[in-house]
């Protein structure tokens, strides 16, 4: 294991764009030619993105990569300054040109050619215009085909190129002979045709697609050029003294970074001087600015308000969080569902059979085709070349993925990998986590009790220093309440962090403990009857105890409360009524964990649990056939989100937390949740739906391109025609996945209430499974007049998620049985179910939270 670990960590993972690629056999041999290669662990071709993400040892120059790939025909950009984004989308935009360009001339001196070869093809000086027209169109402007066949087959290799070269050059060489030679098949009784329109209409045809293609593959990658344009080019920092403007590329680390009012802050930092508001939606998605003061955070592509401030340059470069979720959102776009690894085996046996068939085409016109076999043959081996498309295949999952994980990243959903996105929608069970997930994470301390003939004065210090040693939210939450009352931590020794039980550590010989009153009771210490009492008293207010002791005596015990988070119960009341049983997993105790699930509408819940028991009760619901999402934001839930078959970890969480799982959500905010599972089940539509299409496409165009209904209605399909339908396919494929771009994420904050009848708590050994409770439906309620519900419509000034959590505590008070807001409505609609109140009632309930109502 140690060997192992030691390996990994030589490894560099790095993503290099690839040259010469045209179609999916090419990515295929790369890929494979990369795999093969000493010292690579691990390559992942984008054909999409034309980019292959490689796993090497750190001791393999990039030089033998880019010579592998260059050994098969292929280039491998790995100069720094070629392979930067910018200078990737120059490239692109020049090679786009130049295409386009060749494509405009190939057209326009095909039309000429066309026209003779349809409607003069008995003109004899036709067949030589047709000829010195056809000449440039092949193998000038369409050389490229020709070239890239050549460097193919010098390596034993084929692609689409191959099929192209073959189609076209075929049936050019058969016209060259026909037009300099036609007595010779004229004496055989053969009519000497030409097909320089066909050849010419081919490569024309399939420029153009390429062209199509090539501008709709930019398009999937739009979420990455809108994160990469949030980082300015250059920044004003205080060099020596003076204040100068420098690329943001030759900022260090200790650099004093001034942003004025409108600037985007170019790296992550904290303030030193001044006060502003901050734009941080792109990483929170809360519209609402954010005050930054002095020791506040700063992040990389957050936009400045009004104010001025100075800061300093803590991350930089690949460092800042916008360039890892950057990174993040490349890697995943570049990641193979497990659907794509089928289809990478066929792709690399397309080209080669398609080949075969073609000639079994010919040589069965040749024996069974009687009067003009020849001249059919040929004419339909063409078509088979021509029709032939792996480019369909190899951009059906690629670019659904792309613009999928883009469309997550747009929406504060960071996905990992696309097995994670194939997978999400097929979750059955979402296991969450308690604090930082369903609640706040923000807790706070509401109770100090110090037992009898305690000194506070002397044992506060002994608690803040423990305390600020721990990772644990509720630890935070008891090192602000000392920090305020103006404690200063003691000088501790030997700390140690027992995970999912308390934390210990030793004071002037003796030892102290901070844990749960469970926790408290297993190192021999007995809890009084009043401390039981009131302990008892603060969990049923749904706070959280935690005790302080010595090796003899409880010192204090400590209450905190952490709210539950404004869109947790919509988010829960989604899941459910989507048929998703949802539990919730907490190492607190029973009755603080009956008063959550109780708010916030869980019917499933399990309390007192370590990080094993997690882990295990996830490892059961999979063994009972359950497609299992956990979420979760802490160190005690890495294990359980290892196990899960989806790991989801809230953006405000610990590193590992985030490491270990595979969708990250930037807002923290559990809505995030249904949303991704939508993603993942569009995107998966979208996969199938290109797929069907480029398999159907081929396993009916092969067939009617050989032949098969000319016995039948005589109809022999024209290879101009075949040459237009390759073409299309994978246009259509491209553009159906840019569809994905317009999926409606949910946004709308609701109090859809669940079924309200008491939780069940969850046996250790046996996971309870009940019918999820289902979520009651405005629309429903709207015609529900025997209930006497009254549903209304309002005009509001409810703007953002931070208007929602204002009004909400004021809503859920008053007598509302459903209310919503519509936050993608210009006029903020909001909606209200409800028996007892009336317009007015509605409308006094709001302003007194600091909102206007309109009728509508």
């Amino acid at each position: 294991m140690e060997t192992a670990a030691k390996e990994n960590s030589k490894l560099i993972k790095e993503t290099f764009p690839v040259t010469g690629m045209t179609c999916a056999s090419c990515a295929a041999s790369v890929e494979s030619i990369l795999k093969h290669t000493d010292g690579v662990s691990d390559a992942t071709v984008n054909f999409a993105s034309n980019s292959v993400l490689v796993q090497y040892s750190q001791n393999l120059p990039k030089t033998e990569l880019k010579k592998a790939i260059q050994g098969i025909g292929y280039d491998l950009v790995i100069e720094a300054k070629d392979s930067t984004p910018e200078a990737q989308e120059e490239a692109a935009k020049n090679q786009y040109k130049e295409t386009k360009k060749r494509t405009i001339w190939a057209a326009v001196l095909t039309l000429p050619v066309f026209l003779i070869g349809m409607f003069f093809m008995d003109w004899e000086l036709g067949k030589y215009i047709s000829l010195a027209l056809a000449i440039p169109i092949l193998f000038y402007f369409g050389r490229s085909f020709y070239v890239n066949t050549w460097k193919q087959a010098k390596h034993g290799k084929a692609n689409m190129d191959t099929l192209v070269a073959l189609s076209t050059g075929v049936a050019f060489v058969f016209s060259v002979f026909n037009t300099f030679f036609p007595h010779y098949l004229m004496s055989k009784g053969i009519m000497p045709h030409v097909y320089y329109e066909a050849a010419t209409v081919i490569i024309t045809f399939i420029s153009l697609g390429k062209l199509l293609e090539e501008n709709a593959k930019s398009s999937t990658s739009s979420a990455i050029k809108k994160l990469m344009g949030l980082q300015p080019k250059t920044l004003k920092a205080i060099v020596n003294g003076e204040e100068k403007e420098i690329p943001v590329s030759e900022v260090e680390k200790g650099y004093t970074i001034i942003v004025r009012p409108g600037e985007k802050i170019p790296v992550d930092g904290t303030v030193l001087s001044g006060s502003s508001y901050v734009d941080e939606s792109m990483i929170s998605g809360e519209p609402v600015p954010v005050e930054k003061t002095k020791g506040e955070q700063v992040f990389s592509g957050t936009v400045n308000q009004k104010g001025s401030f100075q800061f300093e340059a803590e991350k930089v470069g690949s460092e800042t969080m916008l360039s890892q979720i950057i990174q993040m959102v490349q890697e995943a776009q570049g990641s193979k569902a497990p659907v794509q690894k089928l289809v990478d085996k066929i792709a690399g046996i397309f080209v080669p059979t398609v080949i075969v068939i073609a000639i079994i085409t010919f040589a069965a016109w040749m024996i069974f085709g009687a009067e003009n076999a020849f001249t059919h043959g040929l004419f339909t081996a063409v078509a088979v070349l021509v029709i032939a498309c792996p480019c369909a295949l190899g951009l059906a999952t690629p670019t659904a993925i792309m613009v999928g994980v883009g469309k997550g990243a747009e929406n504060g959903i960071l996905i990992k990998d696309a097995e994670s996105l194939e997978l999400a929608h097929k979750v059955d069970t979402v296991v969450l986590d308690k604090t930082g997930t369903i609640t706040e994470g923000k807790p706070s301390v509401t109770n100090i009790e110090w037992l009898a003939n305690e000194d506070s004065q002397l044992l506060s210090p002994i608690l803040l220093a423990l305390e600020a040693q721990s990772e644990h939210p509720l630890a935070n939450a008891i090192t602000r309440k000392l920090k305020e009352e103006g404690t200063k931590p003691a000088e501790i020794e030997g700390f140690e962090s027992l995970t999912g039980k308390g934390i210990k550590a030793n004071y002037q010989g003796q030892s102290y403990f901070v844990g749960s009153p469970t926790f408290t009771e297993t190192q021999g210490l007995t809890i009084d009857k009043d401390s039981a009492a009131q302990i008892s008293t603060w969990q049923k207010e749904a706070k959280t105890v935690v005790c302080f002791s010595n090796s003899q005596n409880i010192l204090a015990i400590i209450g905190i409360a952490d709210s539950i988070k404004a869109t947790s119960k919509s988010a829960i009341a989604t899941l459910q009524s989507q048929g998703i049983t949802v539990h919730m997993l907490t190492g607190d105790n029973e009755e603080t964990a009956a008063t959550v699930a109780q708010q916030s509408g869980l019917k499933h819940y399990k309390a007192g649990v370590l990080p094993s028991d997690k882990s295990a009760f996830v490892k059961a619901l999979q063994q009972k056939g359950k497609t299992v999402a956990m979420v979760g934001d802490g160190i005690n839930d890495s294990q359980a989100l290892a196990q899960a078959d989806v790991s989801i970890a809230m953006g405000h969480g610990s590193d590992i937390a985030m490491d270990v799982a595979k969708i990250t959500l930037v807002t923290s905010d559990l809505l995030a949740v249904p949303n991704a599972f939508k993603l993942s089940s569009k995107t998966v539509k979208g996969i199938r739906q290109n797929l069907f299409w480029a398999f159907i496409y081929n396993l009916i165009g092969i067939p009617i391109a050989a032949g098969v209904l000319y016995p039948i209605n005589g109809f022999l399909l024209d290879p101009m025609i075949a040459g237009g339908a390759m073409a299309l396919s994978s246009v259509s494929v491209v553009l159906n996945s840019l569809r994905l771009r317009n999926i409606k994420l949910q946004k709308e904050i609701s109090s859809a209430k669940v079924d309200n009848s008491e939780p069940q708590n969850i046996n250790t050994s046996e996971p309870k499974h009940t019918t999820p409770p289902q979520s009651k439906n405005i629309n429903t309620l709207e015609h529900s007049n025997s209930n006497n519900m009254n549903i209304y419509k309002f005009k509001s000034n409810i703007n953002c998620n931070g208007c929602i959590s204002a009004v909400t505590p004021h809503l859920n008070e008053a007598k509302i049985d459903n209310w919503s807001v519509d936050l993608e409505s210009p006029e903020r609609i909001l909606t209200v179910t409800t028996k007892d109140l009336s317009k007015e009632d509605v409308k006094a309930v709001v302003e007194k939270a600091g909102f206007a109502l309109e009728d509508k």
